[in-house]
């Protein structure tokens, strides 16, 4: 009891003294002095007061924003707006800008395309390139699944190559696998041997892997008509969430929705919608007024802008017309085009003047644009110094001593708005010279088929889309005049075929850029086809949307390129609690 009695006395003479008020002599003088102020100064004193409360928080706050910084964000979706509408979702049937444009989402390569234009490992962790350089050995990544939460194994890898090699899939895939050997050691490792050396190797890699389980059991036939090419099951950055079609069963909108398993991490965006449009006109409008946010080759006030990797020119036949031999004529007519003019006038400035093969790069300097205030008289000028005189009567140039003529051309290109417009610029520059020009459209699978497989034109205005590791073989070497091969301008030279082969099967950049370089300038020297321009690639997004980065374009389907780092929505954060993503 007495123990119980002691320790209550205890807390009571706790508790007094905590309660027991106490007093600051510094704040109890400045209670008295407030106490002599009158009241007007009180008043004055205590908004001074709260004034400087409010300007030093107002401080603090602007002291912590200005240490912290702007982190992107999850959250967020895009409305892309597009012309023509999707068939396949899959990599080895993908026909169409829109097939390309959703399987690059939707499915993930050994290898992907960086910002910069670059590759970089997605499904792989890593590669290795035998020292002969016709062995590559990949290995995939440990955490890499495919949308339906399976693992991605060389398996995988081995049956969509071999099933791009089948030639009765008619893959589009087919060429680039053809002849190259695929074997998986073990689950985490696949092997590809190729016959010789070939540098652009790496480039097909980003082939969208397809989930062998799924597909392995549905033949040649069945392919394309498939569940899964609507409903596809890929290791890419987004999914399928939803597909809307019309009354004719024509797909007029896809969803997608973000792959949070995505090897190299959830992309921020929560989804993008894809809405299809039949004409250029209304996908421009849906632009312009709101209801498709983003959409490319719509040239818009800040649309962001990348190099294509094409070239356009007219390309001479001089097995259809002789006169197109001689180099002072091919050189003439090339001379009169007014490349800047057609740049500015026609294309909107959304381009670059060209004189030689290969696009703008950094990799090799251009063959400068011939500067003349004249183009007209530089072109006539240099027919008159090879023997040529106009006669303006019959509105021809005549060459005597070769007996040869220079007379009407036929233009035969595509019958879309930009090559027709191009085609008439061509026709005024030239019936400048003197010469007058037909042109003859063709529907793109028309000119294809019966013009430029047969060889049928004398002057064919048409682009060259050029691979991102620049391999003209096809284009220039003389042993592909012939269909399939893709030599229109049916160019021959000796030199220039050991540049190609070279250029193909070095490992060395900087050999590889020497040899391009010297192509670069034997063609245009020799004056195969009339060069024009090489197209600038646009892209309109909202102003709200960030970390787009476009590298150089081969098909539209690049601008997704970093496309899991775009975001709409941010946080701020202390720089030490940024977080980090595998990009």
């Amino acid at each position: 009891m007495t123990i119980a009695g002691d320790s209550s006395e205890r807390c009571k003479l706790w508790r007094e003294r905590l309660l027991r008020s106490r007093s600051v002599r510094a704040l109890e003088q400045l209670k008295e002095r407030i106490r002599a102020f009158s009241s007007g100064d009180r008043v004055i004193f205590y908004a001074l007061a709260l004034l400087v409360g409010v300007a030093s928080l107002i401080g603090l706050y602007a002291l912590e924003r200005s240490l912290l910084i702007e982190v992107p964000a999850y959250g967020g979706s895009l409305v892309e707006g597009e012309i023509g509408s999707p068939q396949f979702i899959n990599p080895l049937l993908a026909i169409s800008d829109a097939d390309r444009d959703l399987s690059s989402l939707v499915y993930a390569g050994l290898m992907g395309l960086s910002g910069t234009g670059s590759l970089v490992p997605v499904l792989a962790e890593k590669y290795e390139v035998s020292p002969d350089g016709k062995v590559y050995t990949f290995t995939l990544r440990d955490d890499a699944t495919f949308t339906d939460g399976t693992p991605v194994t060389a398996q995988d890898v081995v049956f969509t190559v071999r099933k791009a090699q089948d030639s009765e899939l008619k893959s589009p895939e087919y060429a680039n696998w053809s002849g190259v050997s695929v074997s998986a050691p073990d689950t985490h490792t696949v092997r590809f041997a190729l016959t010789k050396p070939y540098a652009p190797f790496l480039g097909l890699t980003t082939l969208g892997i397809l989930p062998s389980r799924l597909w392995q059991n549905i033949s040649n036939g069945e392919f394309p008509f498939s569940n899964l090419e609507t409903n596809p099951v890929g290791a890419g950055p987004f999914k399928v969430a939803n597909i809307s079609r019309d009354a004719s069963g024509l797909i007029k909108s896809v969803s997608l929705a973000a792959n949070k398993q995505y090897v190299l991490g959830r992309p921020y965006l929560d989804g993008i919608r894809f809405d299809f449009y039949s004409q250029d006109d209304d996908l421009r409008t849906a632009v312009k007024n709101g209801t498709a946010e983003s959409a490319y080759d719509v040239p818009t006030k800040g649309a962001l802008t990348a190099p294509y990797a094409r070239v356009f020119g007219v390309f001479w036949n001089p097995s259809e017309k002789q006169v197109y031999a001689r180099a002072e004529v091919r050189k003439a007519l090339s001379l009169a085009l007014d490349r800047s003019r057609i740049v500015e006038t026609v294309l909107g400035g959304y381009a670059t003047a060209i004189m030689g093969p290969v696009p703008p790069g950094e990799s090799v300097k251009q063959v400068p644009i011939p500067q003349s205030d004249d183009t007209t008289a530089t072109a006539a000028q240099v027919l008159q110094s090879a023997g040529w005189t106009y006669d303006g009567s019959a509105r021809l140039w005549k060459n005597a001593g070769a007996k040869q003529t220079l007379d009407r051309i036929t233009i035969r290109t595509s019958n879309v708005p930009e090559l027709k417009n191009i085609a008439s610029a061509v026709k005024t520059d030239w019936e400048e010279l003197g010469i007058p020009v037909d042109i003859e459209l063709y529907e793109p699978g028309d000119l294809s088929q019966n013009v430029i497989r047969p060889r049928k034109y004398e002057a064919l205005l048409y682009g060259m889309v050029i691979g991102r590791d620049q391999d003209l073989y096809a284009f220039w070497d003389s042993q592909e005049r012939n269909d399939p091969g893709l030599n229109i301008a049916l160019y021959v030279n000796k030199t220039v075929d050991a540049l190609l082969e070279d250029a193909r099967s070095s490992a060395d950049e900087g050999q590889r850029a020497a040899d391009l370089q010297k192509i670069e300038n034997m063609v245009a020297a020799d004056y195969p086809a009339a060069f024009i321009y090489a197209p600038d690639f646009t892209y309109a997004v909202p102003a709200d949307l960030r970390g787009v980065v476009l590298p150089q374009i081969i098909t539209p389907a690049d601008r997704f390129a970093t496309v899991a780092s775009w975001y709409r929505s941010t946080d701020s954060v202390w720089p030490f609690l940024a977080p980090k993503k595998n990009r």
